[in-house]
């Protein structure tokens, strides 16, 4: 029998739309948060299989002096050359996937939040989700935050938001949208909101 998971809900949004800022209101009402970015780093960790994987494929050279995944190094190899980009995310991805989904079903919560920044691009392999959560706000919040938060400039930020998704795209799969370019009082009434609906959906499961 396929084991029960709690209801999980992913958790979206664009560059700089606070996704960071509305998983941790919930982790605050003890909402259990399981992030892709950690599992990324998880799957890839000495001694798993991720990171053999990567090894076979690109060379021990991808190795820091303690064993580990040297990050620059990688982030170099597959700067400019699409099919290693595509070759390591073949490796990972799937394996992010698998991570997040042992996570939901090993959960007791009522439900969990699944942070996951690439939802809309990979939509296709999280139909396993009961719900959406899209962080949003306009895209020229988004470049105003970036420029401000990396110290890029206007070009750059903009050609960080085109590789993503876009905002329609994002609002097309969504089920629930926090406005988060207004004040934090804001912030938390929606978060505290949403939290009330997902243990009613969670309990009528």
């Amino acid at each position: 029998m396929t084991p029960r998971r709690a209801y999980a809900v992913g958790l979206t949004g664009g560059v700089a739309a606070g996704k960071s800022a509305v998983a941790r209101r919930f982790g605050m009402l003890g909402v259990p948060v399981h992030d892709a970015d950690v599992a990324a780093r998880a799957v890839v960790e000495p001694g798993s299989d991720g990171l053999a994987s990567i090894v076979d494929a690109f060379g021990i050279d991808v190795l820091d002096a303690h064993g580990r995944l040297d990050r620059p190094v990688m982030r170099q190899r597959v700067f400019a050359d699409a099919e290693a980009k595509r070759q390591l995310e073949a490796i990972i991805h799937p394996r992010v996937r698998e991570w997040l989904h042992q996570r939901a079903t090993a959960e007791a919560a009522p439900y969990c939040l699944l942070a996951i920044p690439l939802l809309a691009e990979n939509i296709a392999h999280y139909r396993w989700l009961d719900r959406i959560l899209l962080v949003d706000v306009p895209e020229a919040v988004q470049i105003e935050r970036l420029i401000a938060r990396d110290g890029i400039d206007r070009p750059l930020a903009e050609r960080m938001l085109a590789q993503q998704a876009s905002r329609a795209e994002r609002l097309a799969l969504a089920d629930d949208v926090i406005d988060n370019s207004g004040s934090e009082a804001a912030l938390e009434a929606h978060v505290q909101a949403l939290h009330r609906r997902y243990l009613a959906l969670a309990a009528q499961r």
